[in-house]
């Protein structure tokens, strides 16, 4: 008996294991059910960082220096006031007998409220995508568009994620392979805030650590943020030969190869791909390898070999050229009706692309077509057992039993109403978006269609494959020439997806932390919906209130009012929308071979599957990630060399070095250190933001003149003149 008992308690331990070591090592397995949730405070402090999250991120957006303020800034700043409204709130009830009986103190501040208090402010500082429709269309394409059906589809672009978050919340959260390794950091984080646990003789408790962190990260961001701003790109290569084009190109980290370049500033590291902290090293080592074939083979092979007239233009350069190597006048091309003029595009001749920029797109398709043929091969049966129900439950499905589900049928309902709102406005307000009831659809089926693939690499990755250049594609062939259209489409197919994986990232994030469903559903509903009003409300005011707001040709000299980032929306619209795909890429393009990627994509698992077939016991195979080895340069440009390198570097000492060798370490302070980074440099950036930049007091010394490889971007075909760079 006495063995068998010990029998039994060995294996009920093995059963609450998880299999993601990541995932046991962090997540609590308990749950205290009796918790208060949708409290007084929850509400308060929830909006209130909702609303100031949404209007400061709108307001700011539009500057010349966008600042994004992150949520994070909220999760620390609400713990002190939580705890102070717990100790100054009366704590006796109203309406006592009734349904409606509530106390505005129900207790200590606990880690439940925090955690929804953290999903309102997720909502403010998650920027409305579509708000750039409003402000193409308003300010730049100078046509008329009213509040309603502005509002409708910042809304529904926003909240018809919600109802494709709730058809795959069964097998993108539920699953325990779907681990969304991003959700460790918060979930390390608000363990740390809300530890009760004694300081151990001659070290410190994650609170303390925390703390320190973000002290160390605040102080230091002054120097890369504002004193020294070399170092968020040193790029030594190019001080050997600072006149030599090729070296300056070898050695850029912002417009070249970035060979030898590094930063030592946290913002540089993580903002493209996120905090190296959190990504798995599997992962890790798939963006190293693609981003070493990309940059450091297929660039040069490609440039130097002078494919689609590489050198006459930059080896690095997102911008559009003339076969000249001039920039390309875009507006030029536009006639009154907002339309391609033909004429004029005729005189001025095909755009052209840096061949590494016409790759990165080849790239993007390649890695669309990896993401669907990737899941059927290894995660078919996964899909089956989920859709049948025949997984084990882990231990924290089991834990989350204790509390009542959301139906399927709110999400449905939420949907169709959704679905309904979008082919009115496309139908009413056909004159002002230019998109059909169908392309609506179309928008919306590729969305329902992508978003559980796309959902699985990203749940295992924290690498998330993105929709947008594929949207812009085909809407740019079916229906050419109409750049409102182009957008309209694009927030509907690509952002709508990205926001229902935002939705399914932070139900995994409830389903660690013990939330019951039916509050997160409240606080993500009435998060999304407030984020909306006023983000709208907030660029409508400012719209009436700036005048010229976005004109560069009619603002003064050194006006903030540039928005430099509904510029780079516009252009995508005018390049995808108004010229086409087709011109590019299609029968009236030279870029018609990079439509290869598609069918090289999707054969790249094949040969992983293979192999893995042929070599069973080489458990390395499985490790290759061909959606995230392919679109591990996605982001590239904007983002550049230097924030590969320096990210590869601290996800290699993190996920490797660390977690292998000093996993007690790792298991206490890993995703705690990533959260104090996070939070000192947001609060030091918004100080730096708010005190100096903000009044254009800046500093100009030989620290501040940038990673100084001025010929980086210089062509090196003979005869092509540019200005500031030697003629060949």
């Amino acid at each position: 008996m006495e063995i068998d008992s010990r029998s039994a308690v060995d294996m009920e331990k093995e059963d609450d294991r998880c299999l993601i070591e990541q995932v046991e090592l962090t997540v609590p397995k308990t749950d205290d059910p009796t918790l208060p949730v949708l409290t007084f405070r929850m509400w308060v402090l929830g909006l209130v960082s909702c609303i100031l999250l949404s209007f400061v991120n709108q307001f700011f957006w539009y500057r010349t220096q966008p600042l994004t303020v992150s949520a994070i800034s909220a999760q620390i700043a609400v713990v002190p006031l939580g705890h102070f409204m717990a100790r100054v709130l009366p704590t006796r009830s109203f309406f006592q007998g009734t349904q409606l009986e509530f106390t505005m103190n129900p207790g200590p501040f606990n880690v439940k409220e925090h955690v929804l208090i953290t999903i309102f402010a997720n909502c403010g500082a998650g920027t409305v995508y579509a708000s750039h429709i409003l402000t193409a269309v308003k300010l730049l394409y100078k046509r008329k568009l009213t509040f309603l059906p502005a509002f409708i589809v910042m809304l529904t672009t926003q909240v018809l994620g919600f109802g494709w978050a709730g058809i795959f919340r069964k097998y993108l959260v539920e699953p325990e392979k779907m681990w969304w390794p991003g959700n460790l950091v918060q979930v390390s984080l608000f363990s740390a805030l809300h530890e009760k646990s004694k300081r151990p003789k001659g070290s410190m408790t994650r609170t303390q650590f925390f703390l320190v962190v973000m002290i160390a990260s605040f102080a230091y961001y002054i120097f890369p943020g504002y004193l020294l701003i070399m170092l968020t790109t040193i790029s030594w290569v190019c001080w050997i030969r600072p006149k030599s084009i090729l070296v300056n190109q070898l050695g850029s980290g912002m417009n070249g190869l970035g060979i030898g370049s590094f930063a030592i500033d946290w913002s540089t590291i993580s903002s493209y791909l996120g905090t190296p902290l959190a990504s798995p090293w599997f992962a890790s080592a798939n963006v190293a390898v693609g981003f070493f074939l990309v940059m450091y083979v297929m660039t040069p092979i490609t440039y130097w070999s002078n494919i689609y007239s590489a050198k006459t233009f930059p080896i690095f350069s997102s911008h559009l050229f003339m076969a000249n190597g001039s920039m390309y006048e875009v507006l030029d091309v536009i006639d009154s009706r907002f339309q391609l003029d033909h004429g004029e595009y005729a005189k001025k001749g095909p755009l052209h692309l840096s061949t590494f920029f016409a790759c990165t797109y080849g790239l993007g398709f390649a890695a669309l077509s990896a993401t669907v043929m990737h899941v059927l091969l290894f995660n078919a049966r996964d899909i089956l057992d989920a859709f049948h129900g025949n997984k084990k439950k882990d231990v924290h499905t089991r834990l989350m039993k204790s509390y009542k589900s959301v139906p399927t049928l709110w999400f449905i309902i939420i949907l169709v109403i959704n679905i309904a709102l979008i082919i009115f406005a496309s139908v009413y307000y056909k004159e002002s978006l230019q998109l059909p009831w169908w392309g609506a659809m179309l928008a919306c089926f590729m969305a329902f269609a992508f978003t559980y693939p796309i959902g699985v690499i990203y749940a295992t990755t924290n690498m998330e494959p993105g929709l947008n250049v594929i949207t812009e594609y085909v809407i740019g062939y079916l229906y050419p020439e109409r750049p409102v259209a182009n957008m309209c489409f694009k927030v509907y197919g690509y952002i709508s997806m990205t926001q229902a994986l935002q939705f399914v990232m932070d139900f995994k994030l409830g389903h660690y932390m013990k939330i019951p469903p039916r509050a997160m559903f409240t606080a993500q509903m009435v998060g999304t919906v407030v984020a909306v009003v006023v983000y709208q409300c907030t660029a409508w005011w400012l719209m009436s209130d700036i005048r010229n707001l976005c004109d560069t040709s009619l603002l003064p000299p050194g006006s903030p009012w540039t928005c430099p980032m509904d510029r780079v929306f516009f252009d995508a619209s005018v390049i995808w929308g108004l010229v086409g795909p087709r011109r590019f890429f299609g029968n009236l393009g030279e870029y018609s071979n990079i439509n290869w990627f598609f069918l090289g994509g999707a054969v790249a698992p094949v040969l992983v599957w293979l192999a893995h077939r042929a070599f069973p016991k080489q458990k390395w195979i499985l490790a290759v990630n061909m959606p995230v080895l392919l679109g591990a340069t996605g982001m590239m440009p904007p983002a550049t060399a230097i924030n590969f390198t320096s990210w590869i570097f601290v996800a290699f000492v993190s996920g490797f070095v660390v977690f292998r060798y000093r996993q007690d370490w790792w298991k206490k302070y890993n995703y705690v250190v990533s959260g104090g980074l996070d939070a000192g440099t947001a609060f030091v950036t918004i100080l730096l933001f708010l005190t100096l930049q903000s009044q254009n007091i800046n500093l100009e010394w030989w620290g501040n003149k940038g990673e100084r490889c001025p010929l980086a971007t210089c062509p090196t075909a003979k005869g092509v003149i540019v200005d500031g760079c030697p003629v060949l």
